[in-house]
């Protein structure tokens, strides 16, 4: 299985919805939901990875250069639906000191107000 994406907005939020593998084949899917996901011009982008199976290490690097892209521009973004073993990775790996980890979508639609 690869990796799919939908985007949906709410108010200043762009929530880019993954599911599939984050692997090698990722980095085309993931730079096109990024690119979908600044066509409303959000305040904040959030990922999804509720529908996420795996995530390997060339996985992280597609996200570490997404999360690079998105601090470019001065963009937050954080990331939804982690399980506590890619919470424990994004957190060893520095990631979490780049994305806000949140829980539950209520956290992410609040932050958004």
């Amino acid at each position: 299985m690869s990796l799919a994406y939908s985007v949906d907005t709410r108010g200043s939020l762009a929530i880019i919805r993954l599911s599939g593998l984050i692997d090698r084949d990722a980095g085309t899917i993931l730079e096109q939901a990024y690119t979908a996901a600044l066509d409303s011009a959000p305040e904040t982008v959030e990922l999804d990875f509720t529908d996420v199976e795996y995530i390997n290490s060339t996985g992280i690097a597609l996200i570490v250069s997404l999360l690079a892209r998105a601090r470019a521009q001065r963009l937050p973004t954080r990331a939804l639906g982690l399980t506590a073993h890619y919470q424990h990775i994004f957190q060893i790996t520095r990631l979490s000191d780049f994305i806000e980890i949140v829980q539950t979508a209520d956290t992410g639609q609040e932050a958004a107000r």
